[in-house]
C-alpha cells in the first residue's frame, strides 16, 4: 500500500491523544492531508512540547480525560467519526512504577472508554489502538512476532498488554459482529522534534544539552527499536487505511520498529551530541526501576501486509530530531519544518 491523501481528505477521524508527542505529529500530517480531525486528550504537559509547537489549531480539539466514560462518548458522538486513532496513554515507564493505578485506568478502563463509545456508534468503520513494543512478555533475545506471549512485568508494559487483551475481547465479542474493524499497533522507541517528556532517552540529552550539563546514563548499554517518530506513524496510517479497505479479514495486530536493531542508549548519545556540538556523558550506579536490557521487534508481518517499511535510518531519524531542536533554539519556524520534515518522507515513501 501507499499513504494517498484521497483515502482521508474529508475523512471524519477520532484521534485521542493528540496533544502528546506522537499525537500532535499525526494530528499535523491528518490535517495536512484533509481530514476532519476532532482531537480528545489531557491538557499539554509543557509548554515547549509538539502540540505546543506545532499541533495544528484548525482541529476540533477537546481536552478532556478517557478515564471518564461521559465525556468519550460526547467526543464520539459530535466527532461522527469513520475512524477512530486511540493514543491517549500513560506512556511513560518510570511515572507508571510510581502511579500503577492512574496507569491502569488510563490505559485499560480508558481504552474500554474509548471501544465502548464507538460500539454505541453508527458511523465508525475502524479502530487503530496504539500498544508498545514493551507488551511482549520477552522480547530480550530474538525480535518478537505478533504471536508471541504477552505480559511484561513492569506496570506500564503490563498495563499494555492488558489492552491487547481487552482489545481481542471487544472485536471478537462486540465490533465484528458490527462490521468495524479493530486492530492494535505496536511500536518501539520514536523520537523527533519536540518530545519534551520526562525520563524519556533523547529529551532528557537535549534537556542536558541545552543546559550545559551532562545526561546521565543508568543503563548505557541497553538496545531499543529507535525510530524517527514518523516511521510508525506511517505505519499507523498504513493499517488505518488496511483496515477501512479489508475491514476484520487480515492480521488483528502488527509491529513497526526499525529494521537496525543494533542502536544503544550510548550509541544515541553520541550520535546526538555529534549533531549538536558535542555533550558529555555521566554513568550513575543508580539503575531505577528494572528494565529489559534489549527490547526487539520483528516487523516483517507489517512489511508483507501493508508493504510498510522504515524509511528513515536511526541516524537520519537523529540528525532530523537535532536539526528541529537547533531550528527551535535559533527561534526558526519549527511547525514549518515539521511539515518539511512530513513532506520529505512522503517523498522518500514513494521513491525509496
Amino acid at each position: 500500500m501507499e499513504l494517498s491523501s484521497s483515502t482521508w481528505r474529508g475523512r471524519r477521524v477520532l484521534l485521542t491523544g493528540h496533544t502528546g508527542f506522537k499525537g500532535a505529529w499525526l494530528a499535523l500530517w491528518l490535517q495536512r492531508m484533509g481530514a476532519r480531525v476532532t482531537g480528545l486528550s489531557l491538557a499539554p504537559e509543557s509548554p515547549e512540547g509538539a502540540y505546543a509547537r506545532f499541533g495544528p489549531r484548525e482541529i476540533d480539539s477537546r481536552i478532556g480525560d478517557i478515564r471518564d466514560a461521559a465525556t468519550v462518548q460526547e467526543a464520539m458522538r459530535e466527532a461522527v467519526p469513520s475512524v477512530v486513532l486511540h493514543l491517549a496513554a500513560e506512556a511513560i515507564v518510570r511515572r507508571a512504577y510510581r502511579e500503577p493505578v492512574a496507569t491502569f485506568e488510563t490505559n485499560v478502563m480508558g481504552t474500554i472508554n474509548v471501544l465502548e463509545a464507538a460500539r454505541a456508534s453508527d458511523h465508525v468503520e475502524a479502530i487503530l489502538v496504539v500498544t508498545s513494543d514493551k507488551v511482549y512478555e520477552n522480547a530480550t533475545e530474538a525480535p518478537a512476532r505478533e504471536d508471541d506471549p504477552l505480559g511484561h512485568i513492569d506496570p506500564y508494559s503490563s498495563s499494555k498488554a492488558c489492552v491487547e487483551l481487552l482489545t481481542r475481547a471487544w472485536r471478537a465479542s462486540y465490533l465484528e459482529e458490527q462490521g468495524v474493524a479493530l486492530a492494535t499497533a505496536r511500536a518501539g522507541n520514536v523520537i523527533g522534534g519536540g518530545d519534551t517528556s520526562p525520563d524519556r532517552l533523547v529529551p532528557d540529552v537535549l534537556r542536558a544539552n541545552a543546559a550545559g550539563r551532562p545526561v546521565v546514563l543508568r543503563n548505557p548499554d541497553a538496545i531499543r527499536p529507535w525510530q524517527h517518530v514518523l516511521d510508525p506513524l506511517h505505519g499507523y496510517l498504513l493499517y488505518a487505511s488496511w483496515l477501512l479497505e479489508n475491514g476484520s479479514t487480515g492480521p488483528d495486530a502488527l509491529n513497526f520498529g526499525p529494521d537496525d536493531l543494533s542502536w544503544t542508549v550510548r550509541d544515541v548519545i553520541e550520535s546526538l551530541h555529534a549533531a549538536l556540538g558535542g555533550g558529555e556523558i555521566e554513568i550513575t550506579t543508580d539503575r531505577g526501576p528494572r528494565e529489559a536490557p534489549a527490547l526487539l521487534l520483528d516487523s516483517e508481518l507489517a512489511k508483507r501486509t501493508l508493504g510498510w517499511r522504515p524509511i528513515l535510518t536511526t541516524e537520519t531519524a537523529l540528525a532530523w530530531t537535532a536539526n528541529w531542536h537547533r531550528e527551535l533554539r535559533q527561534g526558526g519556524d519549527v511547525k514549518a519544518l515539521a511539515l518539511q520534515q512530513i513532506a520529505a518522507f512522503e517523498e522518500r515513501a514513494l521513491t525509496s
